[in-house]
């Protein structure tokens, strides 16, 4: 069945960088749309970037854009996101997902059990 793993969350400084990776299994990444979400407790699902599957151009949520990026490596089936210049607002869990694209508009298809990145001295 359909599967990704995300690893690399951690705790870092305001300022810092840090690298999110995800393991996919079961599933063609070229059949969906793809990419990472985030929710931090009390908050609802938020978008941080996607590919999508229609046009392959990446999107990225306004609260990363500039600050973060994505990378897909298909034929491994993994993906990662590059991230710097972390907030304290950027606490959340990170999950890759198979997702609606360039927009959140729904519950993701499918998504891992996600990694916790937290910012803060």
């Amino acid at each position: 069945q359909e599967q990704m793993v995300e690893s690399g969350g951690g705790l870092v400084q305001p300022g810092g960088s840090l690298r999110l990776s995800c393991a996919g299994s079961g599933f063609r990444f070229d059949d969906y749309s793809i990419g990472w979400f985030r929710q931090a407790p009390g908050k609802t699902r938020e978008a941080v970037v996607c590919i999508s599957s229609d046009d392959r151009l990446a999107y990225y949520g306004d609260a990363v854009k500039d600050r973060f990026s994505i990378w897909v490596d298909a034929a491994k089936n993994s993906l990662g996101l590059h991230m710097k210049d972390l907030k304290a607002d950027d606490t959340a869990v990170y999950y890759c997902a198979a997702q609606s694209c360039p927009l959140l508009t729904s519950e993701p298809t499918f998504w891992g059990q996600g990694t916790q990145v937290t910012v803060s001295t």
